[in-house]
């Protein structure tokens, strides 16, 4: 062989375990993402696997040949659950139940049964496939970072191709028992491949999970913490520099009696009311209208192309819902309610600012006319 495929299985494992170390300390300052964590174990099982298979290279035998199987499936049904988590944020556990319940009722009892040729066409095979898999599940997630993530499903697709043409050289040989482990072309090129994916993805991991930091500090610095809505600069951040036109309007909501609320109840329960009018806000929501905590206990709601007959329906819909909601606490059933005006831009354009004073105005207006109540600024006079 013109490569040393020792020293090549030795690069494997040297540059498996510093993408295993990567992409755990990666989790270790984000541990939101835990599917950096999956990830980095997965890599670690095919570490060890590094290490059992040049066990099994120096001393063939079927036990030995079982746990090298074992583990670079088990490792790679990893690897496709941790895909998969970073994909949807769901469990990795099915994937990995599913990817390694499969590979090994189709490998393992081959090479259990001295069939050690048919055992590694098997594993070559199910690895392009856990491998295809995990590209798939990166490729799908493309639109989060698509340079990063394309990037990662290329690399995995690559390293998945690389396992088929093992296969696929071994079936032409057609030996069911060889006695010793695959020593082809093939292999040496899928090792070379190996090196070169698992060093590329690694770079690609670190820059993508800095991209995700990036936009998680972004989220965090727009979104109210309490309620999960956008927070005050982000709603100026959408709509303090353009002019409000005519058909947008924005409506403001101030609970009534809240301060009362947090003297008689306590500050837990407040701020179960202020959720609970986060939820009822959002649940009557269109696609396109924009909701924020103004801070305290004042919201704000901006939508577009409405009419002023409609966004008076809306705020109408969310004060009654609110006043039919209940919220437990330890002294008894609480109920509130919520006053809120609103005012339209204007066919010239007015500046965000001034339909915010208008609609402030209305609110007020409808404060002092009882509370629990929505007017608008043109009759709030």
């Amino acid at each position: 062989m013109l490569l040393d495929y020792n020293s090549l299985l030795l690069a494997v494992g040297f540059s498996a375990a510093c993408l295993s170390i990567t992409l755990f300390g990666t989790w270790l300052a984000a541990r939101s993402d835990r599917f950096l964590l999956t990830w980095a174990l997965s890599v670690l099982v095919v570490v060890v696997e590094v290490f059992v298979y040049d066990a099994y290279i120096k001393t063939p035998g079927s036990a030995l040949g079982v746990l090298t199987l074992g583990l670079l499936l088990f490792g790679f049904s990893v690897m496709l659950g941790a895909a998969h988590q970073f994909r949807t944020g769901r469990s990795p556990l099915p994937r990995i139940a599913l990817g390694a319940g499969i590979s090994f009722a189709f490998t393992l009892p081959p090479m259990a049964l001295g069939y050690d040729g048919l055992g590694f066409i098997t594993e070559n095979f199910f690895a392009a496939l856990l491998l295809f898999g995990t590209a798939y599940e990166y490729w799908k997630g493309r639109r989060e970072a698509p340079v990063h993530l394309l990037g990662i499903a290329v690399l995995y697709a690559l390293t998945a191709a690389s396992f088929v043409l093992c296969s696929a050289v071994l079936a032409l040989n057609g030996e069911l028992v060889l006695g010793h482990a695959p020593s082809n072309w093939a292999e040496d090129l899928s090792l070379v491949i190996v090196i070169a994916s698992m060093t590329g993805i690694g770079a690609l991991s670190l820059a993508l999970n800095q991209g995700r930091l990036a936009r998680h500090h972004k989220r965090e610095a727009l979104t109210d913490a309490l309620t999960g809505l956008l927070n005050r600069r982000a709603l100026f951040d959408a709509h303090g520099s353009a002019p409000v036109g005519a058909f947008t309007a924005v409506v403001l909501f101030d609970l009534d009696g809240f301060k009362a609320v947090n003297d008689q109840y306590g500050h837990a329960a407040g701020d179960e009311v202020l959720r609970g009018f986060a939820e009822v806000l959002s649940a009557n929501l269109r696609p396109n209208d924009i909701a924020a905590r103004m801070g305290g206990e004042e919201f704000a709601l901006v939508l577009k192309r409405a009419l002023p007959e409609m966004v008076e329906a809306t705020a109408e819909r969310i004060r009654l819902a609110f006043a039919a909601r209940a919220v437990e606490t330890e002294s008894g059933e609480l109920r509130c309610t919520v006053s809120a005006g609103f005012a339209f831009g204007s066919n010239e354009g007015m500046s965000f600012d001034k339909v915010l004073s208008a609609a402030d105005k209305a609110l007020y207006a409808a404060k002092r006319a009882g509370r629990n109540r929505v007017l608008d600024f043109r009759r709030a006079g």
